[in-house]
């Protein structure tokens, strides 16, 4: 049975020749479900038949005259077929990516629709890190120090990655092929105020990574103080530090201060009124 399936497929495939219907795009992410329509009103005795790839694999049917359906079995768990005989693709991989041909046979005439489908990856959202092996002055000359940035992504295949300045296109990188991994780099200054953000994206979706300049270029890393001279943050550190210790060793010198006043206040509240009292005996003796 199976045998009669695939020649009465290649037959019908042979005697109309090539499919010269136009190709209908479709650009779908991975993971979603897909209906190719017949766009007909499907008639009993209709043969509708479905074929995928240069090679004009047949992946499914439905014979009116036969009352049959048939799927072939390697994507038998993916693929359904509608009353109207509309073909659904569930949760769709990269690999389904490719050219779908549809042939309707019936009483009066032969009919032929296409889908050029196009199955784009889930995309990652990219990462972005500091150089710190390339952020340094811009020039020998200049005071103005450069913080290198780097934004990446890895596993991605018709993408292009970009670096924006608020709504301004600063530089991309694109690739077609899978990429193991994808990055662009982004100089910036250290007290730059300006929003940046990475953008991945393809035709269909996109990603984007916002820049945190103070996390990730924050103003002790300046390379214009170099390895001569004492960083600004380590020279403001230090002042604080000390102000804590004068601080410190004034509370205490204070504290300390109250202490011994107290003190002497107790001694002479202790000592004076003896001293009375032995002055009003000496004088009753007298």
């Amino acid at each position: 049975m199976e045998s009669c399936f695939k020649f009465l497929s290649l037959s019908l495939l042979i005697t109309n020749g090539v499919f010269g219907a136009e190709i209908e795009g479709m650009a779908v992410m991975e993971g979603s479900s897909v209906t190719l329509q017949t766009g007909v009103n499907k008639q009993n005795d209709d043969l509708i038949v479905w074929y995928f790839g240069p090679a004009n694999t047949l992946v499914a049917q439905i014979n009116g005259k036969a009352n049959s359906t048939k799927i072939h079995e390697s994507v038998v768990r993916r693929m359904r077929l509608d009353n109207d005989g509309s073909l659904n693709i569930l949760n769709i991989t990269t690999e389904d990516s490719g050219l779908y041909n549809l042939k309707i046979t019936s009483k009066k005439r032969v009919s032929y629709k296409r889908f050029s489908v196009t199955v784009y990856d889930n995309l990652p959202i990219p990462v972005i890190i500091r150089n710190t092996s390339q952020s340094s002055s811009s020039s020998e000359s200049s005071s103005v120090s450069k913080c290198v940035l780097q934004c990446s992504v890895v596993n991605v295949s018709h993408v292009t990655l970009s670096w924006y300045r608020g709504l301004s296109l600063l530089s991309n990188i694109s690739v077609s092929d899978l990429s193991i991994s994808l990055s662009l780099p982004l100089e910036v200054e250290y007290q730059d105020k300006n929003t940046y953000s990475c953008v991945i994206n393809n035709p269909i979706s996109n990603q984007a990574k916002h820049l945190d300049i103070t996390q990730l270029c924050p103003p002790c890393t300046d390379a214009r103080y170099g390895p001569r001279f004492l960083p600004v943050c380590l020279i403001a550190v230090l002042f604080a530090v000390i102000l804590l210790l004068l601080g410190v060793i004034f509370f205490k010198t204070k504290r300390g201060g109250y202490q011994k006043a107290n003190l002497m206040k107790i001694w002479q509240a202790e000592t004076f009124p003896k001293t009375k009292e032995r002055g009003h005996k000496i004088q009753e003796q007298v």
